[in-house]
């Protein structure tokens, strides 16, 4: 399966320096990781969110990337708002082993400043 995650250019560099091999931890106030499932609502995060957060540096970067389809269905599909918001609930102590599921490399697809 293909999924998006918005991200920030903090979490860009920490993705950077894993060789766009993996996601870094969540943070001690971010119980879960959610990777979306279309890219529509990953840019809408990163054009409307990250662009206005001090935290993401005020820039919002798309990544793609592909999970295991076995590993990836054994989380459900949450819809937060219109139909196309979808997205997965990884819980934050999950992250690791979501990681060991990614195949290839997470890409930048796109940037919002």
């Amino acid at each position: 399966m293909i999924l998006y995650r918005p991200v920030g250019q903090k979490e860009l560099e920490l993705i950077e320096q894993s060789c766009f091999s993996k996601f870094p931890p969540r943070l001690n106030w971010q119980p879960i990781f959610y990777p979306v499932l279309n890219q529509r609502y990953a840019e809408e995060i990163a054009s409307k969110w990250n662009t206005k957060d001090i935290g993401s540096g005020y820039v919002g970067y798309v990544t793609k990337f592909e999970i295991d389809d076995e590993y990836i269905s054994t989380f459900d599909v949450q819809t937060v708002g219109a139909s196309y918001h979808q997205e997965f609930w990884i819980p934050a102590e999950e992250l690791e082993n979501f990681n060991a599921h990614i195949i290839g490399k997470i890409e930048i697809i796109k940037t919002f400043i």
